[in-house]
């Protein structure tokens, strides 16, 4: 009876295990989508403009799986945004699928009026690499290149 009890605690104790293993990377994982917007028809600042091209600022982001938002923000006041993700809930895999984009959905035309109103900024999502923080791993992605679509 005693060998019994042995056995049965070591298989909790084995499978306590293998459940903290499993939930582990999971909690010491998070997925950081960010970028800049700038006031233009591809997101982009114009190289060898005689103006700089501005920021987009109090742009409405959003990541989008499936024509699903599963998350959004805003930009900032130098047109800059981020968004933070548990992998848990999104895989990278997922978010790395061509099935996902980052999306501006504020029509271009609140940046400038020279801008169009219609259509939106998409792209396609990058890994673009890891950052350590203490005993927390970043997984850094960007959206590739932003394209004008529905205009």
């Amino acid at each position: 009876m005693a060998s019994l009890k042995c056995v049965a605690i070591f298989v909790m104790v084995a499978l306590a295990l293998q459940l903290a293993d499993a939930q582990l990377p999971g909690l010491q994982n998070l997925i950081n989508i960010s970028g800049s917007v700038s006031c233009s028809l591809n997101g982009s600042v114009i190289v060898n403009a005689t103006t700089p091209t501005p920021p987009f600022p109090n742009a409405l982001i959003d990541v989008s799986c499936g024509g699903n938002v599963i998350s959004s923000a805003m930009t900032n006041g130098s047109g800059m945004f981020g968004i933070t993700l548990n992998p848990l809930q999104f895989p990278l895999s997922n978010l790395l699928s061509p099935n996902c984009i980052v999306r501006v959905v504020t029509p271009l035309s609140n940046c400038s009026t020279t801008l169009p109103s219609t259509g939106s900024l998409q792209s396609p999502i990058q890994f673009i690499g890891t950052t350590v923080q203490g005993p927390i791993n970043i997984l850094n992605l960007a959206p590739a290149a932003f394209q004008l679509i529905g205009n």
